[in-house]
């Protein structure tokens, strides 16, 4: 899915009508089957513009188009269709307590599915077979049928990004996938997710506080800061000097413990160590 974002404002959901918009006048645009993270510091706006992208939450100004189509003047039939055809993965699941891990899973083929076989679905798990391997790639098989709240906070969030995999969505917004998860588990999700993407040739768009884990899996960076752009690039054109600018007063936020020193980073990937909380 191709995405044409043009000076679009939005406020954060829970702000009040007339407060200040979380971002302002963002404008890029994302071609289908690109891979692109979002970085900066918090209260940058990221989780704002992925709210924005899944048509959840309607611009103050500007204009989304989504396949040259802006979704605000669709009817809301033709809009509930198109919102059918992207997912966006929330920082922490929302996943029912009392449900099986698999039914979980297999929500991500909602879209796809008639009345009657979600209904079913619910007490005969459809296609368990494709929900078994999108667990596997997160080492959660033998959770299939576990119910919810018996797991942890991480492997609920890995739940999320395996119901991610199996949906037949072609853009995919993957809001901070790894803050529950450890460094291990968290190289895991990320492989999985682009890999998925890219042999689906879906889209996909993950906001991230990890920028080493950023730099390392992503081609493209966008840099937010205040709600606004500060930079969009290659991630090997991202240089020490554009992040002391993105985190400025706030690198505390780029590592688990004392704040680090731009100076002593690289402007090669895989030789930045950094990390978030």
């Amino acid at each position: 899915m191709r995405l044409e974002i043009d000076k679009i404002s939005a406020r954060h959901p829970t702000a009040a009508p007339g407060a200040a918009t979380a971002i302002r006048g963002l404008g890029f645009s994302v071609e289908a089957g690109e891979q692109l993270a979002v970085i900066g510091p918090s209260g940058a706006g990221k989780t704002t513009l992925l709210q924005a992208l899944a048509c959840a939450l309607k611009p103050v100004s500007g204009h989304l188009r989504l396949d040259a189509v802006d979704p605000w003047t669709l009817s809301r039939g033709e809009l509930q269709r198109l919102r059918g055809r992207l997912l966006l993965a929330p920082q922490v699941p929302p996943l029912p307590p009392r449900q099986r891990v698999v039914t979980s899973v297999l929500a991500g083929l909602l879209p796809d599915m008639s009345l009657w076989q979600s209904l079913r679905s619910l007490v005969y798990p459809m296609q368990m077979e494709t929900a078994d391997a999108a667990l596997a790639q997160f080492d959660l098989s033998e959770k299939l049928f576990e119910r919810v709240d018996r797991l942890s906070g991480g492997e609920r969030q890995r739940v999320g990004l395996a119901r991610a995999l199996v949906a037949k969505a072609e853009l995919l917004l993957i809001d901070e996938p790894l803050s529950a998860l450890d460094p291990t588990r968290a190289t895991q999700a990320m492989e999985a997710l682009t890999q998925g993407a890219r042999a689906s040739g879906a889209t996909l768009i993950c906001t991230l506080h990890q920028v080493a884990t950023a730099l390392e899996y992503f081609p493209r960076i966008i840099g937010l800061r205040d709600g606004e752009l500060i930079f969009d690039s290659p991630s090997a054109q991202v240089t020490p000097e554009r992040l002391n600018a993105l985190y400025a007063n706030r690198l505390d936020e780029l590592t688990d413990s004392a704040p680090v020193e731009f100076s002593a980073i690289t402007s090669t990937p895989s030789a930045a160590i950094m990390h978030c909380r």
